[in-house]
């Protein structure tokens, strides 16, 4: 049996797979027309990309009020594949100050290109297009970069008092704009704030940038912060600025606060006892990357889910996706040893929870049986307290489990969440809190309890825990997009929002043709950010090696 094993993981290439870039994408527009001669317009674009010949909405930048130039703040973080062709189109809006909604929103114009344009040219310049004709003189700008390895985030809380008031009948409305030095001597527009009407003295909310996109990971890199006083009619009022270094910013760490005077330059020279326009203050900078909490001590739980419903076929017959070749991998496998093999380098027991659904379960299955709702969700290995031993341990419990089951239905994955949620949730409320529950599915079809998965998806959100889905086969899985929430937040049924985007779903058909073990990378990308956000959320930090037994004792 190990032979199949082996071959999953020589088939997948999991040490000699090339490497998959990231790149972040900036947006700015320009000469947007104006449609209503009484204001301008308040400009916001989306972001899709083609997908099986269909345009998916894969993100959205701000909102910009009263701006026919505008320069969003938004990053679009997005995986760039060499060997393919990445279509991608943004879409501009002019949003209704009365609500943020597109359906309603006038559409400006679309401009598309594909990402290995913006990429080999770094900065890509079109006109915006409606109905195939240029749109007056719109233009967007699309920038590149790509991310460098210095993917750790940063979240920084800001304030300033005593600004300088710009406004006759009212207070100031202060924003503050963040931007990147760059080598060339330009400026990059890292974060804007919100606006906090009428106040001298804000507090602006907490925002989380990358290190990349801050300083390109040089913590000395200069920093240029500008404080504005916002007007309706987007002629904005200047108050002052500052420079900063994130080696400054780190300052605030220890809990203490850092600060800057805000300087207007004409003040400074033409008021005798010039002091400031104001003080700006970082009161927070937290920075705890993946690997703090792993080296802290933080263990990966890593739980299977296998299908077993009919649509699968028939194990025995060769068409089958649960066909065993003697040498020969199926999909299952592939996909199973591709992200397994990853996580069980930190896992110190190695040992792995394995369920199947879906089966009609015979009188004398011997394997524990874990609860009966519609499908009987059942562990794929005798002893469910230890689980199987590594994921080889995994594939030998698969192949022999089997030919003992009767391949039924239906396809329905909330009872697996549910309980995986369950030990999430009492890990959640020990002391420690430092296990992190990964569930990997495979399923080959569209499920059947969809209401009932996306309740159990949100309620899962407020755990220590990710979902990974992948889709075996080549049925249509259109609908399972909507559970990833990279296209908008996932909802429960009653409306509830998820806290957190926790769940990747992929085809293994888009890998199945380059490297499969390009399907590891792109799954696992976003848990280290998810286990950081986690845990950041719920206050708590990673532990210093001393703080954790140093005598635990490791599987090998």
């Amino acid at each position: 049996m190990s032979n199949i094993y082996e071959s999953a993981a020589n088939t997948l290439g999991l040490f000699n797979s090339p490497c998959l870039a990231k790149v972040e994408l900036r947006v700015t527009c320009k000469g947007i027309s104006d449609r209503d001669a009484l204001s301008k317009p308040d400009p916001c674009v989306l972001i899709k990309m083609q997908s099986h010949g269909q345009w998916l909405e894969v993100d959205r930048t701000e909102v910009i009020r009263s701006s026919i130039s505008p320069t969003f703040s938004k990053v679009f973080t997005v995986d760039f594949y060499f060997e393919e062709v990445q279509r991608l189109r943004y879409e501009l809006y002019d949003i209704s100050s009365n609500h943020n909604g597109i359906k309603e929103a006038d559409f400006l114009g679309a401009m598309e290109c594909t990402l290995g344009q913006i990429v080999s040219q770094r900065k890509l310049t079109k006109p915006l297009l409606k109905q195939g004709s240029t749109v007056s003189k719109s233009f967007i700008m699309v920038t590149a970069e790509e991310l460098t390895g210095n993917d750790d985030y940063v979240e920084l809380s800001f304030s300033a008092r005593k600004l300088d008031d710009k406004d006759f009948f009212s207070k100031s409305d202060p924003f503050l704009e963040i931007f990147r030095m760059n080598d060339d001597d330009t400026l990059q527009l890292v974060h804007r704030t919100e606006t906090v009407m009428n106040n001298l003295n804000p507090v602006w909310k907490t925002f989380k940038t990358s290190l990349n996109s801050l300083c390109s990971g040089d913590h000395d890199r200069p920093l240029k912060c500008t404080v504005w006083d916002w007007d309706s009619n987007g002629k904005h009022d200047y108050i002052g600025e500052y420079q900063a270094t994130f080696k400054e910013m780190r300052g605030a760490m220890d809990g203490r606060q850092v600060q800057w005077e805000c300087i207007n330059p004409k003040y400074q020279i033409k008021k005798k006892n010039y002091k400031n326009s104001g003080i700006v203050i970082l009161n927070q900078c937290k920075m705890h990357s993946f690997l703090d909490y792993i080296m802290g001590g933080c263990q990966i739980q890593f739980t299977v889910a296998i299908d077993f419903t009919a649509s699968n076929g028939d194990p025995h017959n060769s068409c089958s996706l649960h066909y065993i070749h003697p040498y020969q991998p199926n999909e299952y496998l592939k996909a199973l040893v591709a992200v397994g093999e990853i996580c069980q380098d930190y896992d110190s027991d190695k040992m792995f929870p394995a369920f199947g659904f879906g089966a009609q379960i015979p009188p004398d299955f011997k394997y524990m049986t874990v609860s009966v709702t519609v499908c009987v969700l059942f562990c794929v290995f005798p002893t469910y307290v230890y689980g199987c031993a590594g994921i080889q341990g995994v594939v030998e419990a698969y192949q022999t489990c089997l030919p003992k089951l009767q391949l039924y239905g239906p396809t329905n994955i909330a009872p697996i969440i549910q309980k995986v949620a369950s030990s999430a949730s009492q890990e959640m409320h020990t002391k420690e809190a430092m296990q992190y529950f990964i569930l990997l599915i495979l399923t080959d079809g569209v499920i059947t309890d969809m209401a009932d998965t996306r309740e159990a998806i949100v309620q899962a959100s407020h755990l220590p825990m990710s979902i990974i889905i992948v889709g075996v086969g080549s049925a249509d899985f259109s609908d399972m997009q909507m559970l990833d929430g990279d296209d908008g937040i996932l909802r429960s049924p009653k409306g509830e929002p998820c806290l957190r985007d926790i769940v990747q779903f992929v085809p293994f058909r888009n890998f199945k043709h380059g490297s499969p073990a390009e399907l590891a990378k792109t799954v696992l990308a976003e848990v280290p950010n998810q286990v950081v956000d986690y845990y950041n959320n719920k206050g708590i930090k990673p532990k210093v090696p001393s703080e954790f037994e140093s005598s635990r004792t490791f599987a090998p």
